[in-house]
């Protein structure tokens, strides 16, 4: 079987990881196409080398801009390289540009799409990653979905067909690599942080980083946090403090500013925090597989798993709120497997492999 993978964003690569190792293992041609969404070296070139995944065999180069933009470039390069490997699946990954290009393009092709985290479901629209989501699992011929919420979500839509229940990817991922962050990464003695003495903090969604009141109150309230704050910083970010003139006030302060981590480094941090602040989705489930309590900068999320079980907090950004929950929120419930046994990637090279047999 001739299978095509498209990422382009790092919780892509981060999935991308076991899914690549269990084709191969079992013998299919993978083509990966790596839209170039995030194209720095931190943001990209770094995890396909630690996390030990194939070099892209098509790497696009689309850089930043408009989501319009972005996408629209994505759909034509990706169109004319499916036309030219005509491979019998595609597999997107989460709710990216770069997931709704390859959805578009493949469907368009009548090339079937599989969908690997389908089915989350934010109820915000204002957000972009809502609307490639959405639009994706619509496009889809097959859908993996990680968790009895997100196949409820499908069915409310209408769909029900070829929903696969498989548990989490990213389970997988964390699996075979976390003994490998702590045996491997340095960044703890570089940071000069002990465990459990420190916060970790992310922030990029476009609620945060466009929307200067937003970013301003997350910065007040880190600024009167009491702790060592790790702050890896993604470029998106770090613009957005230097536009509203915010990077001084983190200077000589609490908050020490990293670049962006590859994924062994950044897990090491994560799993030796005491707790972690973020708007990411990725790490939200990152930090609840890893038992690490978070702190969503966000006031909704697709994790609403983890928030039910008691380790996650929703805050939006809100200073006061921000700053109670730096100080006293702690999981209320023990924690408990949510997102399967770590064998999505098998599950879904059984699946496709057993329809392309027929």
């Amino acid at each position: 079987m001739k299978i095509a993978t498209i990422v382009g964003a790092r919780p892509q690569f981060v999935k991308l990881s076991p899914v690549s190792r269990i084709l191969r293992k079992r013998n299919h041609e993978e083509i990966i196409i790596h839209t170039g969404q995030h194209y720095d070296h931190e943001m990209s070139h770094q995890f396909f080398q630690e996390m030990r995944i194939p070099m892209p065999t098509f790497n696009l180069d689309v850089g930043s801009g408009t989501h319009g933009i972005q996408t629209g470039e994505m759909l034509k390069r990706i169109e004319a390289i499916l036309i030219e490997e005509n491979p019998d699946v595609v597999i997107v990954f989460g709710d990216t540009n770069s997931t709704l290009a390859g959805a578009l393009a493949s469907s368009k092709l009548e090339i079937p799409v599989a969908h690997v985290e389908s089915g989350l479901r934010s109820f915000n629209r204002s957000m972009p990653e809502e609307i490639n989501r959405v639009v994706t699992d619509h496009l889809s011929d097959f859908l993996f979905v990680p968790t009895k919420t997100a196949v409820n979500n499908l069915n409310r839509e209408g769909i029900t067909k070829n929903v696969f229940l498989i548990g989490d990817v990213m389970v997988d991922a964390l699996f075979d690599n976390w003994e490998l962050a702590k045996s491997q990464s340095m960044i703890m003695e570089k940071c000069g942080v002990k465990r459990k003495e420190y916060a970790l903090l992310t922030i990029h969604r476009k609620e945060n980083t466009d929307i200067r009141e937003n970013l301003e109150h997350i910065v007040t309230a880190m600024l009167e946090g009491k702790e060592a704050i790790l702050f890896p910083i993604h470029p998106r970010t770090e613009k957005a403090l230097k536009r509203f003139n915010l990077m001084d006030n983190l200077r000589e302060s609490n908050v020490k500013v990293l670049p962006p981590l590859g994924y062994l480094d950044f897990l090491q941090l994560l799993g030796n925090s005491r707790q972690v602040l973020t708007d990411s989705g990725g790490v939200q489930k990152e930090a609840y597989l890893l038992r690490i309590p978070c702190v969503t900068l966000r006031s909704e999320t697709e994790w609403v798993e983890t928030v039910d079980v008691g380790w996650n907090i929703l805050v939006g950004a809100h200073p006061e709120k921000i700053k109670d929950a730096m100080e006293s929120f702690r999981p209320v419930q023990d924690w408990v497997p949510l997102f399967g046994d770590g064998m999505a990637s098998e599950k879904i090279e059984k699946v496709l492999n057993e329809h392309y047999r027929h």
